[in-house]
């Protein structure tokens, strides 16, 4: 458990997490603002948590502009604890970006997203990924990781395979 006067910073950029049913087209797109806050209002959470909204977008939205704005709130915030949430698709992109560009080092931070919105869809890997976020930040050493579906990639190692919309290291099987 964190310090209690340590905060966990979590940086806001959208993706399917924090999307919405559009009926006008039938899919889902990403919502004009985040409801993660509220999510972790609503829990009796002992960490305190700060919240920066960069933009709303889906991941293969987001140019390059868009991520040094993320790696400067990264670089910028007093946390030593910092969670992203971010688009699926370019999301190891992102990750090995900040790895590369990020002048602190002394930083654990962690981007997760969920294949299924927060809200309004059942069931959904969003709350359980936020969940595992929260608790591996807390734990983890500094560097820059993915944690998705129960597993923590290291930023160098992780891969996406959009055929079965799951991440998987570079490096060895992992199931």
């Amino acid at each position: 458990m964190p310090k209690s006067s340590e905060k966990i910073h979590i940086i806001l950029t959208g993706g399917t997490i924090d999307s919405q049913w559009e009926g006008n087209t039938d899919t889902i797109g990403v919502s004009k603002h985040t409801s993660i806050p509220k999510f972790f209002k609503s829990l009796e959470l002992y960490s305190k948590l700060q919240f920066t909204e960069i933009c709303m977008k889906d991941s293969r939205q987001l140019t390059p502009k868009d991520v040094a704005k993320i790696c400067k709130a990264v670089e910028d915030s007093s946390s030593k604890k910092i969670i992203i949430t971010h688009g699926t698709y370019t999301m190891p992109d992102t990750a090995r970006y900040l790895q590369a560009n990020l002048k602190r080092k002394g930083q654990a931070i962690i981007l997760t997203g969920s294949m299924t919105p927060l809200v309004g869809f059942e069931p959904s890997d969003a709350s359980f990924n936020l969940g595992y976020a929260l608790a591996k930040v807390q734990a983890l050493p500094a560097g820059v990781y993915l944690a998705m579906n129960g597993q923590v990639f290291r930023s160098d190692e992780v891969a996406k395979n959009l055929s079965e919309g799951r991440f998987y290291s570079v490096f060895k099987d992992r199931q």
